[in-house]
């Protein structure tokens, strides 16, 4: 009997991905991808084996190049873009042009995270707002479907597109064999050369508006000058930056800032190595890296915002705080810290959640099978 072809995809990248997600796909369909040069980033988030066709880095170029390529392409059976952006536009045009079906795969709100800038003080323009939300509802008329990470996004895609199909899945997911507890923190601090004594907090987010690094910073440096030994651990690209925030509040001797740690290999260690996982985003569209912390047994303070919320329980598993609150954010960690006892008892109760709902297997055979139905008139 001859086995059934594969399923061909066209993977359409125009702000950067994670290396897992091309991985878990090009494991189960015949995988294209084009990805937009992101200047001074990466479009892939870690180097991999899959191939990538890079393109220029100009949104308006790359949405041209995309349009082309498709509308040139016989042979896919379905496109799967990020966002619903330029990029989106061209593979929703030239998908209706070619009959084939195509995916708008949302991973973060777009507008609320360009307003995350105004809040931050960083250029902002309402023209610029305009337009993200033009695009938003533009695709939202002409764009098959979404598939989006979290019941809050999927409310976002809604403003846009009230009727079309929304399918909730967490893309990668958390792979639980790696992303699991260790009973020998002494040992992992040692193989990942971080201090032995202290209590160490740990942030894997980007340096970004929305992420809001001053109010984590801000509220770290409340625990260093009551005298805590404490230390925040940082892996982002953003780390330099991340380092500079902290010279200028004064903590800098107590911040261990790198680059971003390969998820697939060392980034369970630092989580097992930690007291705490915080992350004070100002707009979330799930939150990967507090659900990675609760796999491996370490307790989570975070922002009451966006996808956090369905998984960061007050009291159940974990702690929440307000947005832009670096004194409610301070007194959290001091309470998770203070209580190991009970932070590891939410951290079990989340850990939990996280194998039942968001197992890496169970969300790519998920998407699979999206990719492969039909896809609704």
């Amino acid at each position: 009997m001859t086995a059934p072809s594969r399923l061909i995809v066209c993977f359409v990248v125009e702000s950067g991905t994670d290396a897992r997600l091309l991985e878990g796909l090009a494991a189960r369909v015949n995988l294209r991808v084009i990805a937009r040069t992101i200047p001074g980033g990466r479009a892939i988030s870690q180097p991999t084996g899959v191939a990538v066709e890079l393109a220029a880095p100009g949104r308006i170029a790359f949405a041209w190049r995309v349009l082309r390529r498709l509308l040139s392409e016989s042979t896919l059976d379905v496109v799967l873009v990020q966002g619903y952006g330029l990029a989106a536009l061209s593979a929703n045009v030239a998908s209706r042009i070619r009959r084939k079906p195509c995916w708008m795969l949302v991973c973060s709100p777009v507008a609320e995270y360009y307003q995350a800038r105004k809040l931050a003080g960083q250029p902002f323009s309402m023209m610029t707002l305009a337009a993200i939300q033009m695009l938003g509802r533009l695709n939202g008329v002409i764009g098959g479907g979404y598939i989006v990470l979290s019941n809050y996004l999927r409310e976002v895609v809604r403003k846009y597109a009230s009727s079309k199909p929304v399918h909730v899945i967490p893309v990668y997911g958390v792979d639980v064999s790696r992303f699991a507890g260790r009973a020998d923190r002494a040992a992992v601090r040692a193989e990942r050369d971080l201090p032995a004594t202290g209590q160490i907090m740990f942030s894997s987010s980007r340096v970004a508006p929305e992420k809001d690094t001053s109010t984590l910073i801000d509220a770290f440096a409340r625990l260093v000058h009551e005298g805590r030994d404490v230390y925040l651990l940082h892996r982002s690209g953003g780390h330099r930056e991340f380092r500079a925030e902290a010279e200028r509040a004064g903590v800098a001797s107590r911040v261990i800032a790198t680059d971003a740690v390969d998820p697939r290999r060392d980034l369970s260690l630092d989580y097992v190595a930690s007291d705490v996982c915080v992350q004070a985003s100002r707009a979330e569209g799930l939150g990967f890296s507090v659900l990675e912390s609760l796999a491996c047994g370490t307790p989570v303070v975070a922002s009451a915002v966006g996808g956090l919320v369905e998984t960061i329980h007050d009291g159940a598993t974990g702690w929440t705080v307000p947005p832009g609150n670096p004194a409610a954010l301070a007194s959290a960690l001091r309470d998770a810290l203070d209580r190991p006892e009970e932070a590891l008892r939410r951290a079990a109760a989340g850990g939990r959640i996280v194998r039942e709902r968001f197992d890496s297997d169970a969300a790519f055979a998920r998407l699979a099978e999206v990719l492969a139905s039909p896809m609704p008139r």
